[in-house]
């Protein structure tokens, strides 16, 4: 046999590339939300306005730390506006406590939007989000939402859902030891869990992972 009809099929382009598509998209998902995860806990710069502000005279700064909080607000709201004026992050909640002895804040009923200088819109919730005051590194843990809509779109582009989240910001590595579902366009993802690298690039997972191809056009019905 002539060996170059041998490898004639290799040129079809199908087969070879049936999963990279899904892992590349999941990395554009990952990276996209990088940004997003360090906005959630501009709300800790609240914490630094209070621990910043006057102090009683007689406040007692020798008392030995204890795992309790020294402040929390309730039904609190934050936003930031950029240089422009234009409101850009939106981050509420049901209750913020923070932590003196770890330096940690903690909101419960967290709750984020963002609009990105191209006018696509970022929401994002959870039962409860865990962080260092300096927002370096952050959890969501029970019913994390993450979701993206393009602009002039009701219907979101980019969807992560799952029961726990961990961002590394100063980093850029997301990580979660729980399964996370992934929608995006035409494509769901389900992983067993997940570690991003923005840094480098990568990602990796272990355990049984699946990914499903709709046709394009169809609606999922969750």
């Amino acid at each position: 046999m002539n060996p170059a009809a041998r490898l004639a099929p290799a040129a079809g382009p199908r087969r070879p590339v049936s999963n990279k598509p899904w892992v590349w998209r999941l990395q554009s998902v990952l990276s996209a939300y990088l940004p997003l995860l360090l906005l959630v806990f501009l709300a800790a710069g609240t914490s630094w306005l209070i621990k910043n502000s006057p102090q009683p005279e007689d406040a007692q700064t020798e008392a030995p730390l204890k795992h309790e909080p020294d402040y929390s607000m309730q039904g609190f709201g934050l936003q930031r506006f950029d240089p422009k004026g234009a409101m850009r992050v939106e981050v509420e909640g049901r209750e913020m406590r923070h932590y003196p002895d770890t330096d940690t804040v903690e909101i419960d009923g967290v709750r984020l939007r963002s609009i990105g200088q191209d006018g696509s819109i970022t929401v994002a919730s959870a039962k409860r989000a865990i962080g260092n005051a300096d927002g370096s590194e952050m959890q969501l843990l029970g019913d994390v939402t993450l979701q993206r809509m393009a602009a002039g779109q009701q219907r979101a582009g980019l969807e992560v859902r799952g029961e726990f989240l961990h961002a590394f910001l100063h980093t850029e590595r997301l990580r979660s030891h729980l399964p996370v579902r992934v929608n995006y366009g035409n494509t769901e993802l389900q992983l067993h869990n997940f570690e991003y690298d923005n840094l480098k690039g990568r990602l990796t997972f272990k355990g049984r992972s699946t990914a499903r191809l709709d046709p394009p056009g169809a609606r999922k019905q969750d």
